[in-house]
């Protein structure tokens, strides 16, 4: 990244990023990933310079937006008006001039799909003026922030650059009783337990607001409770306080099991990683269980008292559950995988698996990337790990530059009766070679990654194309598609000692069927 400053900021970055001169924007490097706008607040005491300084930032930031590469990652930060204390440097006219700017950052953000928009805020407010603004380092070596905030801006950096990737946990696995209610259901009964009216119950019931608010930005709820069932359904239906209902969580373990047991079987049938679960229990020992069975879930502590909820909730999203944007797919996540649920019972009732499959009446869409796409195809790359051929990662911004390179990129969307998966997986073709073959766990074993791959085959092959290139590369995670190429008539030509695999299928005498009851539009 190429960063374009007016103060030194060289330590707060990677040792790869390359920087501006001070205020200089004559230079404009091609030969780099991606660009970062950091202006701080200029130190002046005359008011009227420190305003027009300000505002020609933004005239500037416009100018080298209309010179660097359209489809290159320019993450820019806004300014803090409160950076540093001095005589006037306050005042309507210096708020004014700050969000002026500020707006000019958050138009851009608007305008333009490569522009990411960072508020500086949100990480120097965690600080009073004179931990963030130190006039020895400005004086010695024109720092306009603090080096001791090295580290911790740097911890905040990477978790925004994660968050501009799209990179999150997908489930929240939460306790019931003192935890989304207080009291215990199973002594207090329904009436009892402690939710809406006065403290605690208030603080519970905003917790449970905030929770639903979660779940509609993608993030799955769900249950591992040690309590009788039937108590918890009748408690969802009839408490007039419960925010959070059944039809809200994907899915739910409410019995006597230990919840190392029950967390496992809810991954198994989420069909996600354990690594993708967070644990929320207000007992410790039950915390302290999964942090020694399961590992690889994170356990975050529970708040001691009721009233720190909200604190805790703001720490929670911003740990583990925050991204830059929500695409259509997270809104929809719960349904789907409640879904999922009911393809896995539907299943159990046939015999005959090809019947099973044809009677979900399974409707698959192919669509080339465009604007509307592209933001969910870069997801995928971030987030899908078990049917991932290669596993490589890519923004945005990199999926638009393909697009332009000419690179053949399809998505598609799956849904049969049961309800619509939304966006679920994505080819990336440069060339003869496919550089990414990718599908979401949500629609594997149906097998629509075998139909998927044999009609871009088939569209490759009414184009003209004689064969095709291909190449697995094995991680913790995608061994489960290593013989996929296989399956799908590509012959392998060469494997390394890592397990890295190349493939080779001529078009001219592939196997091309696909059954029936897949229904494929190409749009």
């Amino acid at each position: 990244m190429f960063v374009f400053r007016n103060n030194t900021v060289e330590r707060f970055f990677p040792k790869d990023y390359t920087f501006s001169g001070y205020d200089d924007i004559s230079y404009i490097p091609t030969d780099v990933d991606g660009y970062v706008w950091f202006y701080q607040l200029p130190v002046k005491y005359d008011q009227e310079l420190l305003c027009a300084e300000i505002r020609g930032y933004a005239q500037k930031l416009s100018f080298v937006l209309s010179q660097v590469d359209a489809a290159k990652p320019f993450i820019v930060l806004t300014m803090d008006e409160g950076a540093y204390s001095a005589p006037f440097t306050s005042g309507a006219e210096l708020i004014a001039a700050v969000a002026e700017y500020n707006t000019v950052l958050v138009q851009a953000a608007s305008d333009c799909s490569q522009v990411k928009l960072l508020d500086i805020r949100e990480f120097t407010r965690q600080y009073t003026a004179s931990e963030v603004f130190d006039w020895k380092f400005w004086f010695i070596s024109q720092m306009g922030m603090n080096p001791k905030l090295t580290k911790p801006f740097m911890q905040w950096w990477s978790r925004k650059l994660d968050e501009i990737s799209l990179k999150r946990k997908k489930c929240l696995v939460l306790d019931l009783d003192n935890t989304l209610w207080g009291g215990v259901l199973g002594e207090d009964g329904i009436e009892g337990i402690q939710l809406g009216g006065d403290y605690p119950g208030k603080a519970f019931h905003y917790w449970q607001e905030a929770l639903l608010a979660l779940s509609k930005s993608g993030v799955i709820l769900t249950v591992c409770s040690k309590n009788n069932e039937a108590d918890v359904l009748e408690a969802w239906e009839k408490n007039p306080f419960m925010v959070l209902k059944k039809d809200n969580f994907a899915t739910w373990r409410i019995n006597w099991t230990d919840k190392a047991t029950n967390i496992k079987a809810l991954a198994e049938e989420l069909n996600i990683g354990l690594d993708s679960f967070v644990f929320v229990d207000d007992n410790p020992t039950e915390r302290e269980l999964i942090r020694q069975m399961l590992p690889m879930v994170e356990v975050p502590e529970f708040p001691a008292q009721p009233y720190e909820l909200p604190v805790f909730f703001k720490a929670l999203v911003e740990k583990y559950f925050r991204v830059y944007a929500v695409t259509n797919e997270d809104k929809k996540k719960t349904e789907q995988y409640k879904a999922n649920a009911q393809r896995a019972q539907a299943q159990r009732s046939f015999v005959d698996f090809d019947s099973f499959l044809e009677s979900l009446n399974i409707q698959i869409t192919l669509e080339a990337a465009n604007e509307f796409n592209i933001p969910r195809i870069a997801q995928m790359t971030q987030k899908t790990n078990q049917f991932n051929l290669t596993t490589k990662r890519y923004t945005d911004a990199d999926v638009r530059q393909f697009v332009e390179q000419g690179w053949k990129i399809w998505c598609i969307s799956v849904s049969d009766k049961f309800g619509d998966n939304g966006i679920t997986g994505c080819v990336m073709l440069n060339g003869d070679t496919i550089d990414t073959f990718l599908l979401s766990c949500r629609v594997l074993g149906k097998g629509i990654e075998v139909a998927f791959m044999k009609r871009i085959l088939l569209e490759l092959q009414q184009h003209g194309m004689a064969a095709v290139k291909a190449s697995y590369i094995p991680t913790a995670k995608n061994a489960q598609v290593k013989a996929f190429y296989e399956t799908c008539g590509f012959t392998c030509v060469s494997e390394e000692s890592d397990g890295k695999k190349a493939y080779l299928l001529n078009l001219e005498d592939a196997d091309l069927d696909i059954k029936a009851y897949y229904h494929i539009k190409l749009k």
